[in-house]
């Protein structure tokens, strides 16, 4: 009989993660990196550097000698190792050794590095296999751009709570003289709101060394632009090493750059340690506790007299933990109850899925084995009446779908989850401690100031920054969480995929705009 392993969820305040889990997370960074050549081949070719391997060679059709000098290319490195090879449209078809596959990725690295993406020849490196007879630019995915043009819904006067690592208070993004929208000024909240630090350290709300709070928080709200027409190269990015597995740092250009809601305020509830420390202060870095969070959420009651007067109008939660039946009913754990309550109090709460999607088991035969979980989302995303976001594609969720690491539902007691999807791979937002301090070489003029990050706690924020965007225009739903849940669940687009994987669809702004 197989025995499951626990997977990997967000963040996760509580229990401590152990090396397995660590490992896995690691996995998914590593899976979620740009890569020249693609699994499974990689590992095949890790496995086996001697071995020869039949694989398919799509050119860069943004090569700047354009398709024709690309194939010559071909035809000159072809030559060169003496290998057999035939061409379609934009594909090669070759038999090359694990060497030959691992020094042309270094090459087209190289290349990117010196020249840009249009620099190099090859795009991808994919396994030719054997067959039998028998899908800032998630803004435009949940057409946010079009909202703020068409309905001005900047999120302007609408106050949202980020529970999470912190936010990094002189970051940029939170703070614009000038933007298409008006000032920005993200983290100025009037009294009596404060931002608060609920974890042991207390070394400030407006402080995030571990980077996933600010991060999230850019996503929400605030705005950016370079003062150069061409952009700057602030943007931390990374690749796969293909002979080591190390990540590769790089910098990429960006202009521009929008929360889904620039003129939301956020205010800053930290309840994931951003630093690591043991003695009476003990916490792990990117762990918190549940009593944290359930300490914010009735600092959020007590600012808005449980429900009496509404200061804060949504919480963003892209944290969670594993449910374990044994401990409550499905949805009903201390934290699900609470933040059941805070949503009748008049407030929106939008919590990531989680990422166990796609898990690992250890069967009789003691085989590791993974695949697809159902069953998978976590605490509080088991909330009946909390938000729960699944992730998908940032610019192409009709084509690619859900994503693999998405945790599924129905939850354990057979309801459905999660709710919506929104993109969650590879976004582009605030970059700040751990997550800056990959990209410091010590040689860049500019500072990092956006990264990548990857799972559902990047799909949450688009949901409540869209809700935020809405309420600032539809304000008679100011206070009614459940009919804005209501509205938001029936005006997405479906990507026809299953229900327990997609929710209703995805994020669509201008529709349930629209719908009112």
């Amino acid at each position: 009989m197989a025995t499951r392993k626990k997977p990997p969820t967000e963040k996760s305040p509580d229990p401590p993660r152990g090396d397995n889990e660590l490992d896995r997370r690691d996995k998914m960074h590593m899976d979620m990196m740009r890569s020249v050549v693609t699994e499974p081949l990689l590992s095949k070719v890790q496995a086996n550097p001697q071995g020869r391997f039949d694989v398919i060679i799509a050119l860069n059709e943004l090569f700047e000698g354009g398709i024709e000098k690309a194939l010559q290319f071909v035809e000159e490195r072809a030559k060169e190792w003496g290998v057999r090879y035939r061409t379609v449209s934009h594909y090669c078809f070759a038999c090359l050794s694990g060497e030959q596959i691992l020094a042309l990725a270094d090459e087209v690295r190289k290349l990117i590095q010196e020249h840009d993406r249009r620099g190099t020849v090859v795009y991808r490196i994919w396994e030719d296999t054997e067959i039998a007879v028998t899908l800032t630019r998630s803004l435009t995915t949940v057409k946010a751009d079009a909202a703020h043009r068409a309905f001005w819904a900047h999120g302007e006067d609408i106050v949202w709570a980020v529970l999470d690592s912190g936010i990094k208070g002189d970051h940029p993004h939170f703070r614009a003289a000038q933007s298409p929208f008006g000032p920005v000024d993200s983290l100025n909240v009037a009294d009596p709101l404060q931002h608060t630090d609920f974890t042991p350290l207390q070394n400030g709300p407006l402080v995030d060394e571990f980077g996933h709070g600010t991060h999230v928080a850019g996503i929400i709200g605030g705005f950016w632009q370079s003062e150069k027409e061409e952009g700057e190269k602030v943007v931390g990015t990374e690749m796969r090493d293909e002979a080591t597995n190390k990540p590769i740092p790089q910098r990429d250009s960006l202009r521009v750059i929008s929360g889904v809601a620039p003129r939301c305020r956020l205010l800053s509830l930290k309840v994931i340690a951003d630093t690591t420390v043991a003695g009476d202060t003990k916490q792990t870095a990117g762990q918190g506790k549940v009593s944290w969070v359930l300490l914010a959420i009735d600092q959020i009651q007590k600012w808005n007299q449980n429900g009496k007067r509404l200061l804060i109008h949504g919480v963003n939660m892209s944290l969670g933990y594993d449910f374990d039946p044994r401990w409550f009913g499905c949805g009903q754990s201390p934290l699900c109850v609470e933040v059941n309550r805070l949503v009748k109090s008049g407030v929106s709460v939008v919590v990531s899925a989680g990422n166990a999607g796609y898990s690992s088991y250890i069967t009789a035969a003691n085989r590791v084995e993974s695949r697809y979980s159902d069953l998978s989302i976590s605490d509080p995303g088991n909330a009946d009446l909390a938000i729960t976001v699944g992730s998908t594609h940032r610019e192409m969720p009709h084509l690619y779908g859900v994503s693999y690491f998405s945790s599924r539902g129905p939850t354990g007691d057979g309801r459905m989850k999660p709710d919506l999807v929104a993109p969650g791979e590879r976004i582009i937002s605030c970059a700040a401690g751990l997550e800056a301090k990959k990209y410091d070489d010590g040689k860049s003029e500019v500072p990092v100031l956006y990264c990548e990050q990857t799972g559902t706690s990047m799909a949450a924020p688009h949901v409540s920054g869209a809700i935020a965007a809405f309420l600032s225009v539809r304000r008679e739903f100011i206070g009614q969480p459940e009919r804005v849940k209501e509205v938001f669940l029936a005006n997405t687009i479906d990507l026809q995929r299953e229900r327990k994987f997609q929710g209703t669809g995805l994020l669509d702004l201008m529709r349930a705009l629209q719908a009112v």
